[in-house]
């Protein structure tokens, strides 16, 4: 007789199951004790061994399928054993419909808008694939499939304003007969949206588009609208046919620069200078030796470049790979015009994840508004973040010495410049005369210096930090640590005591804002630690 194999209970208050992925296909040799599949519940994954030897037959449930404790998924024949003709036949799933709901993304979030469907009705979803982008006042992210299947019953557009926790769609088991959408009035003209959607705006969104057939990043939809183009006239060239947020600017580059027509009301107006095409630059160097596997992605802060994490990465040693993004307007990236924070997160997110695409995990590493888009970033997108090392981060309080920053983006000669470096450092002592003449060489360009400008602006309006951070902080999972000089003029290291999460806080006494360029061993030493302990967990 064929054993069976069914789905065990492996929680005392568990009734169902869902089955994440078969590690053998049906008629392959099994051996008793190999893993035979994996289920998963809501407070746990595991592997469930094959109870038998011999070829597994009769295959009932699917991945994504969600199923009963205690139900027959496959049967498993010896080897001496005549398999009938008439093996049964997996049988069409009855299991329930799983939700699409729109999650909560931050602490203090009650809505989200739903920008984009990367998948239409009707079409094959996989647990864990993009599903859908949501935005809010903060932050842009993609929320991923919860199950393998047909989507089905879409009931919130591009644009809607969804609640928290709404049931935006459903995905069906492949199998699974599609019927009315579940727990539907009677009469479907007087069905309220399960989602209880509410339209963003009356008017039309300028670059509103369809649910199917149009696929955009988060920040090509920006682009797009800041530029005043249609995305439905320019080529994707990501997955399915995507647009990026580089087709965007390609095909700006081919036309005469116009100043952005959607901006907000209160964006403060270009000082001077105009929007330059193309992606943010992005340098790499090659790991030398044992540790070159998981690459640190590095984000400078404001005002800065990549150049500026020399004396850190010299103190780090060869082995660690690294990955360098030059924000907007700063080094060798284009200028372009941002609405605030979330905006300019959007783009580094677009950034990052071009940037990373050879690699399934990377660790983060972020200094002051680098620190505030590492973080973004590890909460947008946590499993490809190994950790996650913060230098005096931006976005866990308001205070910010908005002087500095004026001064620094206002300098036209290194004379003004210098006193306003020096508040960076601990002491005055940290800025030479000759670092600060070497900075106001790179900061030449008045257009940079403007665009700059107009950045502060829009991310600091007033001299305060609008966006708070500390929600992330709270949902983060990856190993994070938290340096920060206990002489920082910049950032007051009091903000990181009122983020509550599972980090560590290194304050380093001696050291103000910039503590990689004042004391990089120090720093190093921590990093180096750190990833190390990442690796191991």
């Amino acid at each position: 007789m064929p054993v069976e194999v069914i789905l065990p209970k492996v929680d005392m208050d568990m009734s169902h199951g869902t089955l994440a992925v078969w590690h053998f296909a049906p008629g392959d040799l099994v051996e008793k004790g190999s893993p035979l599949f994996d289920i998963e519940t809501d407070k746990a994954a595991m592997e469930v061994e094959a109870p038998a030897s011999g070829s597994l037959q009769a295959v009932t449930a699917q991945p994504g399928d969600k199923i009963a404790v205690g139900t027959v998924v496959a049967l498993i024949y010896a080897e001496s054993e005549a398999v009938p003709n008439s093996a049964p036949m997996a049988e069409p799933s009855t299991a329930a419909p799983i939700e699409v709901i729109l999650p909560k993304v931050d602490m203090d979030m009650s809505h989200g808008i739903l920008a984009v469907w990367h998948v239409g009705e009707g079409e094959t979803v996989t647990k864990g694939t993009p599903l859908f982008d949501i935005e809010t006042d903060k932050a842009a992210m993609e929320v991923e499939a919860p199950a393998t299947g047909i989507l089905a019953h879409l009931s919130a557009q591009p644009g809607d304003k969804v609640p928290v926790g709404g049931i935006v769609a459903y995905i069906y088991p492949t199998g699974t007969p599609i019927g009315p959408r579940p727990n539907a009035p009677a009469d479907p003209a007087k069905a309220p949206s399960p989602a209880a959607a509410i339209p963003a705006s009356t008017d039309p969104a300028p670059s509103a588009q369809p649910t199917t057939g149009l696929r955009a990043t988060p920040a090509a939809r920006a682009a797009a609208r800041q530029s005043g183009v249609s995305l439905a006239d320019i080529p994707g060239t990501g997955p399915l046919g995507r647009i990026q947020c580089d087709d965007v600017t390609a095909q700006l580059a081919g036309h005469k620069a116009e100043p952005p027509t959607h901006l907000p009301a209160d964006t403060p107006p270009h000082q001077g200078w105009s929007c330059q095409p193309g992606p943010l630059y992005v340098s790499l160097r090659k790991g030398i030796g044992k540790g070159t596997e998981t690459p640190i992605v590095l984000l400078h802060g404001f005002t800065a470049d990549s150049q500026s994490w020399a004396p850190l990465e010299k103190a780090l040693g060869t082995a660690p790979a690294l990955i360098r993004i030059d924000l907007p307007g700063h080094g060798r990236s284009p200028r372009r015009a941002i609405t605030g924070f979330a905006d300019l997160a959007r783009m580094l997110v677009e950034a990052f994840d071009d940037a990373t695409r050879a690699h399934d995990r990377v660790h983060l590493l972020g200094h002051s508004l680098g620190g505030a888009l590492a973080l973004a970033i590890a909460d947008i997108r946590p499993r490809r973040v190994a950790s996650l090392t913060l230098i005096a981060p931006a976005g866990l309080g308001p205070e910010i010495d908005a002087a500095t920053l004026n001064g620094i983006t206002r300098a036209t000669r290194s004379e003004s410049l210098a006193p306003w470096l020096r508040r960076l450092t601990a002491t005055p002592e940290g800025i030479s005369d000759d670092y600060a003449r070497a900075a106001m060489k790179l900061r030449a360009d008045p257009d940079l210096r403007a665009a700059q400008l107009d950045m502060a602006q829009v991310v600091f309006p007033d001299g305060v930090q609008p966006f708070d951070l500390r929600p992330a902080v709270a949902r983060l999972d990856c190993p994070t640590a938290v340096i920060w000089g206990k002489s920082d003029h910049i950032l007051p290291n009091r903000h990181a005591l009122s983020a509550t999460g599972d980090f560590a806080l290194h304050l380093l006494a001696g050291a103000g804002h910039v503590p990689q360029l004042e004391c990089p061993d120090r720093v190093a030493r921590i990093v180096l630690r750190h990833l190390g302990a990442a690796s191991v967990t």
